[in-house]
């Protein structure tokens, strides 16, 4: 195919992806349903792999000889909301100005699932002696749960990748390591009393203040720490409380008070550290306060994301292909977590690359640069002819 019929069948196949709106919240079946008539048309065999709920669907493909090994190409569906954003453009409708396609997800990350769709004409008509695998998954954007059925099975009937390329932007830069995210949630329950009388009550803002304070004198010893490897920018691992929320009046001891808070480390890190050291801290210093006066008052945390970070491994298959791949010498770390950790524990050697800034990811009137869609078709078109 002539490349420039290639690129007309990504854009094409890019403004109906971003024409769905598949904000994590909502269902994301009606994307999936298009592109299984796409599979349908061009002859390709596919699997559903539904939620719990039914709601939403990763998708699962395969194209050259169905046994396992070969490559996994990763990209998730869903996409972050719009709401409260300075949109200059209709973000569910792909506009093409000059050089750049904006629109939501154009950048993270219907453009590299456009990309591999456009191009599965292409791994058809080649000569695979490995195969071609394709993951469209859900919910990355909350956790990055959408890949974790698939997983678990692979090898059982499901064929299992020895390599999986995860397209998130970087420009096409070959990341080997990432830092792992976990999210949480701080409860703290008191006990309301007039704040004329602060001995017959027990603050959850007073406490949750404390807990605040604590994980940013926490933040400080990461810093110090910084980075062994000296790959990372920021150069450790972070803590970042998000939003705090509590109290009834200014003159009632609050109740109640929660904050929202998340601790991103670099790899080799343990994942809860953060939490462990909260969880000492509130026991032996917030707690007795907090109980001295309302014997029922407690401190609960709820972990709502916890995803693993990418550990480099230098001279792994997945570094070595890519490397060739993009004709590089080099390989990069980013800051942002992805699913590539996950399928790094599940034993599959990983690599984190795809078109696009991250920098436009998340914003409003979000774009990906044309030549960052052809670079990106170029690569394909190197994947098929190296697994021939």
């Amino acid at each position: 195919m002539d490349p420039s019929d290639d690129l007309a069948a990504t854009l094409s196949l890019l403004e109906r992806l971003v024409g769905f709106d598949t904000v994590s919240s909502k269902s994301n079946l009606p994307l999936i349903d298009s592109v299984e008539a796409y599979l349908e048309d061009i002859g390709v065999a596919f699997t559903r792999v539904p939620n719990a709920d039914g709601d939403k669907a990763a998708l699962f493909l395969t194209i050259g000889p169905a046994i396992d090994g070969g490559v996994l190409l990763s990209g998730h569906t869903d996409c972050v909301p719009v709401e409260g954003q300075e949109w200059t453009v209709d973000p569910f409708t792909l506009r093409r100005d000059g050089s750049r396609v904006f629109g939501r997800g154009t950048c993270d990350m219907k453009g590299f699932d456009a990309i591999c769709l456009a191009m599965l004409p292409t791994f058809q008509k080649a000569a695979l002696k490995k195969p071609i695998h394709l993951l469209l998954s859900y919910d990355e954007e909350i956790g990055c749960l959408g890949s974790l059925d698939a997983i678990r099975r692979f090898g059982v009937d499901l064929p299992r990748p020895a390599i999986a390329i995860v397209g998130e932007p970087t420009e096409l830069a070959v990341i080997d390591a990432h830092k792992s995210i976990a999210t949480y949630e701080t409860i703290v329950h008191g006990k309301e009393a007039h704040s004329s009388k602060p001995q017959l009550g027990a603050s959850a803002v007073e406490a949750a203040c404390d807990l605040v304070t604590e994980l940013y004198r926490f933040a400080e010893i990461l810093r110090q720490e910084g980075d062994p490897s000296g790959l990372f920018d920021p150069a450790c691992s972070t803590v970042h409380v998000g939003q705090i929320r509590g109290g009834t009046a200014r003159n009632i001891m609050a109740k109640r008070c929660s904050f929202d808070w998340e601790f991103r480390g670099l790899p080799g890190v343990d994942q809860k550290r953060a939490l462990a050291h909260l969880e000492a801290y509130a026991d032996r210093i917030v707690l007795p306060k907090l109980t001295r006066h309302a014997p029922n008052a407690r401190i609960e945390t709820h972990a709502d994301i916890e995803v693993p970070g990418l550990a480099s491994e230098p001279g792994s298959a997945a570094e070595t292909l890519v490397k060739k791949l993009m004709r590089s010498n080099s390989t990069g770390t980013v800051s942002f977590a992805t699913e590539a950790g996950q399928f790094q524990g599940a034993g599959i050697a990983t690599i984190v690359c795809g078109p696009g800034s991250i920098d436009q990811a998340h914003q409003p009137d979000e774009f990906i640069e044309v030549a960052q869609i052809e670079a990106g078709i170029g690569f394909m078109r190197r994947l098929a002819e190296e697994l021939s």
